[in-house]
Formats: C-alpha cells, sequence, structure tokens
C-alpha cells in the first residue's frame, strides 16, 4: 500500500485535497503577478482602455490555466504529461513593444499567432533536434534564465519597478519577512508545511501588509462578478517584418521549455526528459501561443519560477498543478478572484522570488555538472554566460546597433545564451574520455 505522504512526491500520484490545494495555490501565487504585468505594460504603452486592458488579464488567466492543463495532461501531440506552469512570458516585451508601436496591437497577435505556428512546427522536430541540447546546453539556458530573474525578484523585494516607495524600509521589511518566513518553513519544520513554505510565507506577508496599509481592498468592489473570457476581440494582422522578429523570440521561448522540462525531469523525478516529453512540451508552448493570440493575449512560455518551486519542494505531482490551473480559470471566470489576489504587494511576491530564481540557477548548475566539466564543456558554458548576460548587464553596449538587434539580443541575454551555447556545441571538437584515451594509449604501447 502506497504512503499516502509520498503520493505528493509522485508524478502521477493523487494527493488528498487538504494537501493538493495550498500546493496548487502555491504555484498560482507565485506566478500570479507576472502572468499578467506583460499585459499590463503593453495596454499603458499602447494606451488601449480600461475596459480592454481589464478583459485582456482576465483572458491571460484563463488561457494561463488551460494550456497548463493541456501540459499537464496532454491532448493529441500537445503536452509534456509534466507539472509545467504556463503563463504570459516577459521575454516577448521588448519586441512586441516595437512592433505594437509600429502596427497596433493587432500587429502584435499577427505576429505572434504566426510565429507560435513556427514554435509548434519547430517541436514537432524536437526529437531530430535533440542531439543540439545536451545537458550542457540546456544547463546553460536554465542557469542564465535563473541569472536573469534575479533583478526581478530583488526587484519586487524593493517594491517593485516604478512604486513611488521603491527601496523604502517598508517594502524591504516585508520582503524580509516573506523570505525568512519560507526558509524556517522549509528547513526547520516537516510535511506540508516545509513543502508548501512558499503559500505560507506568502500568506503572512499578505496578512502583514494589510495593517502596513499596502492593499487596497475597495478596488475590488468595482469588479464585475463574473466576465467569461471571450476570443476574436482583436483582429488579427500579419506583417512579415514583425513576424520575422517574433519568430526569434519564439525559438528563445522553445530553448527556455526545454531547458525547464529538462530541470523538472531532472530535480523532480532523477531522470532526463523523453523525447515525447520535449517534443509535447515544446508544442503545446506554441499551441498554447496561437490560443492565446486568438483571446487577444500576449504568448504564453513555461514559467521558471513554478520550476524552482519543484526543485525546492522536490513535489513535481502534476495533479497538484492541475488544481493550481483550476484556480487560474475560476480566476479567469470571476474577477473579484483574480483581483483579490493581484492586490499582493510586490515586495510580497519578492520574498518569495528571490530563493525560487536562485534554485532555478542552482537547476542549472546541476544539469551542467551531470555530466563531466571537461574544458570543452567550460568553454561553452562560459562564452554563452559571459557575452549573453554580460551584454544583458550593460545594455549600452548594443546603442549603436539597429534597434530590432537591440530588442532580441539586450534585454535578459537568454537569445545570445543560447545561441553561443548551441553554437559552440556544434562546432566544438569533442574531447575523448579517459577511458578511450587509456584505450589508444594502450593500442600503441602494444
Amino acid at each position: 500500500m502506497t504512503n499516502q505522504s509520498s503520493v505528493i512526491y509522485q508524478l502521477d500520484g493523487k494527493p488528498r485535497l487538504r494537501e493538493a490545494i495550498p500546493l496548487g495555490l502555491q504555484h498560482i501565487l507565485a506566478m500570479f503577478v507576472g502572468n499578467v504585468t506583460p499585459l499590463i505594460i503593453i495596454s499603458n504603452t499602447l494606451e488601449l482602455s480600461l475596459a480592454d486592458k481589464t478583459m485582456l488579464v482576465q483572458c491571460a488567466m484563463f488561457v494561463s490555466g488551460l494550456i497548463t492543463l493541456i501540459q499537464c495532461y496532454k491532448i493529441g501531440p500537445f503536452g509534456a504529461r509534466l507539472p509545467i506552469v504556463m503563463g504570459t512570458s516577459f521575454s516577448f516585451v521588448p519586441v512586441v513593444t516595437a512592433v505594437g508601436l509600429k502596427y497596433g496591437y493587432e500587429g502584435i497577435l499577427g505576429a505572434c499567432f504566426a510565429g507560435a505556428l513556427i514554435e509548434v512546427i519547430f517541436g514537432n522536430s524536437m526529437k531530430k533536434l535533440r542531439k543540439y541540447f545536451p545537458p550542457v546546453v540546456t544547463g546553460t539556458v536554465v542557469l542564465a534564465m535563473g541569472i536573469s530573474l534575479l533583478p526581478t525578484g530583488i526587484n519586487y523585494f524593493a517594491g517593485g519597478f516604478g512604486a513611488p516607495d521603491f527601496g523604502s524600509a517598508s517594502n524591504l521589511a516585508l520582503g524580509g519577512i516573506v523570505l525568512l518566513t519560507v526558509l524556517v518553513c522549509n528547513q526547520y519544520t516537516k510535511g506540508i508545511t516545509s513543502i508548501a513554505s512558499i503559500l505560507i510565507g506568502l500568506i503572512v506577508g499578505y496578512i502583514v501588509a494589510i495593517p502596513m496599509g499596502k492593499i487596497d481592498f475597495a478596488q475590488i468592489s468595482q469588479m464585475a462578478n463574473i466576465a467569461i473570457p471571450t476570443p476574436f476581440q482583436f483582429r488579427l494582422e500579419f506583417h512579415l517584418d514583425a513576424i520575422i522578429a517574433l519568430m526569434c523570440m519564439f525559438m528563445v521561448s522553445a530553448v527556455e521549455t526545454v531547458g525547464d522540462i529538462t530541470a523538472i525531469a531532472n530535480c523532480g523525478i532523477g531522470r532526463d526528459a523523453t523525447d515525447k516529453e520535449i517534443t509535447g512540451g515544446v508544442m503545446a508552448d506554441g499551441l498554447g501561443s496561437m490560443i492565446a493570440s486568438l483571446f487577444g493575449v500576449l504568448p504564453t512560455t513555461s514559467f521558471g519560477q513554478n520550476v524552482g518551486i519543484i526543485a525546492m519542494t522536490k513535489v513535481v505531482n502534476r495533479h497538484v498543478v492541475a488544481i493550481g490551473a483550476s484556480f487560474l480559470i475560476i480566476a479567469g471566470v470571476f474577477p473579484k478572484f483574480g483581483a483579490l489576489i493581484s492586490l499582493m504587494p510586490a515586495s510580497v511576491l519578492g520574498g518569495a522570488s528571490v530563493m525560487m530564481f536562485a534554485m532555478i540557477a542552482v537547476s542549472g548548475i546541476k544539469l551542467i555538472t551531470s555530466e563531466a566539466l571537461t574544458n570543452r564543456n567550460s568553454t561553452i558554458v562560459a562564452l554563452s554566460l559571459g557575452i549573453g548576460v554580460g551584454l544583458s548587464l550593460v545594455p549600452g553596449v548594443l546603442v549603436n546597433m539597429p534597434e530590432s538587434i537591440q530588442l532580441i539580443f539586450g534585454d535578459s541575454g537568454l537569445v545570445l545564451v543560447a545561441l553561443i551555447a548551441v553554437t559552440l556545441n556544434i562546432v566544438l571538437p569533442k574531447e575523448q574520455s579517459i577511458v578511450e584515451n587509456s584505450t589508444k594509449l594502450n593500442n600503441q604501447i602494444s
């Protein structure tokens, strides 16, 4: 008979609802703000109406929940059958901003739909292409992903970009309370309080923020009780230059997803990801972005912070993530439910994010070192991180390059990291193993 307490650590286990619900909510709370923030940024940049902005936020939650379920349980060839949480991608923001300023929101959606279709085709070929993504490549991308997310976590910790009280003592104290709560629960307790440490930290921070005056519940009363997300609220317009620009980003999104799938399989299950998991996961990534375009929202991708939760808690149960996805869909239908979560102060989220994002980087290190860190592999990691991450830290380096180059290569650096890692893995000569060298030497002696 299976020990019920161990079910949550099994991919196909069916834990009790009293365990699955808080663990599922933990995933949703961790990604909620990140899921809607890109849409808010683009809506403000393009000066969309408040009604459009509200509708897009609801659609983003609904679509994220739907695609997460597809990743968990698979429909046809789409889905990895792994606990992958899908959400609106931050990586696309710089490029879609440029496209939106040139062609409007309809131009963004058309380019995203076409680019996502290319990712589906790319994903379908992953079995043949997988040899170009060994652990040293995917691990480097995952490591770079964690490093690139850390500034976002610290930004949240201090109150969120543009906050009038950014870096205030109250924000830093609130983030510190959350981080300390997560650390204590994770390391000094056992059972549900340990594996749900991030959720507990977020709840504690939320409660503490109320008397601090950081949450205004008056906004909830202005929300409708029910709002059914509907597709085709915006037209799709197709422009070749916009499509080409987005295609580059979708290739990066695919590599990120490969890295996330690899990290989940490696850190959560203790094995390598299968061809079917990688192919299905990348195809679902593209399908999700196609559906997102029809609902008027930005591309979706696997969320690194949720990979961080799995790496930290070792709870790799797809049923738990599916429960969380159900809450996302509910939030998309009942605006007040979503608003209650979206009121969470940025510093509360930052307190948990710092730990989660750092765990992603650690997962990347584990992937890289799962193979011998030879001179060749060290060179791949060093050059990929040195140039890719280095340029992202000094954006002025590309100031004299065309705007399209700046947007694609100068944001998070992940495009360059992935491109350099894949290229070096192809062109650098393979090193002979110690066994091969020993055999060759023995043959020469004899």
